[in-house]
């Protein structure tokens, strides 16, 4: 895969649901900042890998200064994010290329592994987009004005990052004016008329979003 790579790791949320001080993304997970883990794992897979790290502009020096205290020294870039997920990853987006493959990476996922990585590089660099998946265990009922139905689970699946698209294709889709629906990248793609691939993710990469998800994430690490 000759092409160029970037990520660009989305952490411009501040956390309100995990009832904390400070950002979920700069919580410690086994003694070490969230979004080290997203750093860590995208370098490890490719060296020559350009990170964009969008946070809140409040926030940015506070991070800095983690960098310093827990001697980070993974190369990123630092963007300022949006008003949400959608103007964030455009801002994330200004100064990428025009050619290559851009993923973009939730920083509270950072159990994400290499192989799912591989996967949606590889899937993406093929057929234009790649969107990391795994089936759902547990049964599913739908929520209906006439109150609620039962769901077959098998033709569902939850939906993870990093989802990698081609520069030009996800470029093109962030053109449009913004929608409620646009809840993760593979919506504004698909909205676009771009055919959404999926591929194979892992059920450790849980999104952390409340104290509980800091706990399994913890455990995970320390099995």
């Amino acid at each position: 895969m000759a092409q160029s790579k970037t990520v660009i790791i989305l952490a411009g949320g501040t956390g309100q649901r995990m009832e904390q001080k400070v950002p979920k993304q700069f919580l410690l997970l086994d003694g070490m900042p969230i979004l080290y883990y997203s750093l860590k794992i995208f370098k490890e897979f490719d060296a020559n890998i350009r990170i964009i790290l969008v946070l809140p502009e409040a926030y940015i020096n506070d991070w800095k200064n983690l960098c310093v205290k827990h001697q980070i020294n993974i190369e990123h870039k630092l963007v300022k994010g949006g008003t949400n997920r959608f103007f964030s990853v455009k801002n994330g987006m200004e100064n990428t290329p025009n050619k290559g493959l851009i993923a973009i990476h939730d920083g509270v996922r950072p159990l994400v592994d290499l192989k799912t990585i591989r996967n949606v590089f590889e899937t993406a660099d093929s057929f234009g987009s790649a969107v990391p998946v795994i089936e759902i265990n547990e049964s599913v009922r739908e929520l209906t004005e006439k109150g609620n139905r039962a769901i077959n689970r098998k033709t569902l699946r939850l939906i993870q990052t990093p989802q990698v698209f081609h520069s030009t294709q996800l470029k093109k889709a962030y053109q449009q004016s913004y929608q409620e629906k646009f809840t993760d990248d593979a919506n504004v793609v698909e909205a676009s008329g771009e055919k959404v691939y999926l591929s194979e993710g892992n059920y450790e990469n849980i999104k952390i979003t409340r104290s509980i998800d800091l706990k399994f994430a913890e455990a995970i690490l320390n099995q």
